[in-house]
């Protein structure tokens, strides 16, 4: 297979451990003092362990090879400690330790993670020039750092290319540019993208259709979501809450409560329990359309269903009582709250702040607020 250098790769590589040093110095003094997740490592229970692993095998003659030191480089890439192990490898390549395509690739995403792609590209460069041939997970690795800094175009330009040179994307790769367009609005090119998975021999999980299901949704084309959403079902792909969550807040935010209510009770009828983020969204649209009634009924098949309401329920409730002008029900609401343990945050008594003050009624609300 040929070696790749994408059009958006430049021939002179930038020299990325000299220009990056004095920065990676500051963040990996910072990052060797924070323990990590004891769970995340077998072998290691926090990054100081790996570090004086690390201090002994470099300290051996002859140094170990480049298999043993990624043992160690990989579980503090888990530990989220990107600058440390950046300074790591700075100080094997400088006792001659030699990289294979998977300490690069750990050296890359390690860049990508901090928010330096350019530098990614440099250790890429660099790979190429020593011959090491890069593989699907170093492109992968590229390509989500261009995401990330919502560099769109150039992923997609380098996911062109890495098929066009011989390599073939994994599901990942493919999630990952579906993920990149839908997070940067671009539903209908992130559709057509869904196509082309399948046309290629990718079957689009329900993960990928609920994701551009939600950037549909969040661009108001809730017709295209309702067509991908039918297309998910018609191909056997079952929904999950989130497919449900991103319909049903979409139909809400459309003034349609009750197709939002139907898609609910279908919702119910797969097995599919909503949960009070679904529940709070019904609410919120059946009384910002004044349906006080359907507000109770939902409320109640919450409560039967075992889900108490929370301090985002009451203040809704809470708001849509103040805006209706029943402050003294407003009130019985944070009441109720408080007998039940649920403390009133800030929204809650921000609105009821503003009520008081439009309706003239600053001496009952100083009395409010010292109950």
């Amino acid at each position: 297979m040929g070696k790749l250098i994408p059009s958006i790769f430049h021939s002179s590589f930038p020299r990325y451990f000299n220009t990056f040093a004095t920065h990676i110095q500051a963040l990996s003094e910072n990052s060797m003092s924070v323990r990590g997740n004891p769970k995340i490592s077998d072998r290691f229970h926090n990054v100081e362990d790996a570090l004086a692993s690390f201090k002994k095998m470099i300290d051996k003659y002859p140094l170990p090879s480049i298999l043993e030191f990624t043992k160690i480089l990989s579980p503090i890439v888990r530990m989220k400690h990107y600058a440390t192990v950046v300074s790591m490898c700075r100080q094997m390549e400088v006792l001659g330790v030699p990289h294979n395509v998977y300490s690069f690739n750990i050296l890359i995403n390690c860049f990508c993670q901090l928010g330096h792609t350019d530098f990614g590209f440099s250790v890429f460069g660099k790979m190429l020039k020593l011959g090491v041939e890069p593989d699907v997970v170093t492109f992968t690795t590229l390509i989500n750092g261009l995401c990330k800094q919502r560099k769109i175009s150039q992923a997609a330009s380098l996911f062109d290319e890495m098929i066009g040179t011989g390599y073939q994307p994994n599901l990942i790769a493919y999630s990952t540019i579906l993920n990149g367009l839908c997070k940067t609005g671009n539903s209908k090119r992130a559709v057509r993208f869904l196509s082309m998975m399948e046309e290629r021999g990718f079957k689009p999980d329900i993960v990928a259709y609920s994701t551009v299901i939600d950037c549909l949704c969040k661009k108001g084309s809730l017709n295209e979501a309702l067509d991908l959403f039918s297309e998910m079902m018609v191909k056997g792909i079952r929904p999950n809450i989130v497919t449900y969550s991103c319909l049903i807040h979409a139909m809400c935010n459309s003034g349609q409560q009750k197709q939002a209510t139907r898609l609910l009770n279908e919702m119910v009828d797969n097995n599919i329990s909503p949960n009070i983020f679904i529940y709070n969204i019904l609410i919120d649209a059946h009384f910002k359309e004044g349906m006080i009634f359907e507000v109770l009924d939902i409320v109640n098949t919450m409560r039967k269903q075992g889900i108490e309401p929370d301090v985002v329920t009451y203040s809704i409730l809470v708001d849509a009582y103040c805006k209706k002008g029943m402050i003294s029900k407003a009130e019985d609401i944070v009441d109720s709250m408080k007998k039940l343990g649920i403390e009133p945050d800030v929204v809650t008594y921000n609105i009821l702040v503003n009520a008081h003050c439009k309706e003239g009624m600053v001496p009952k609300l100083k009395i409010l607020l010292t109950r």
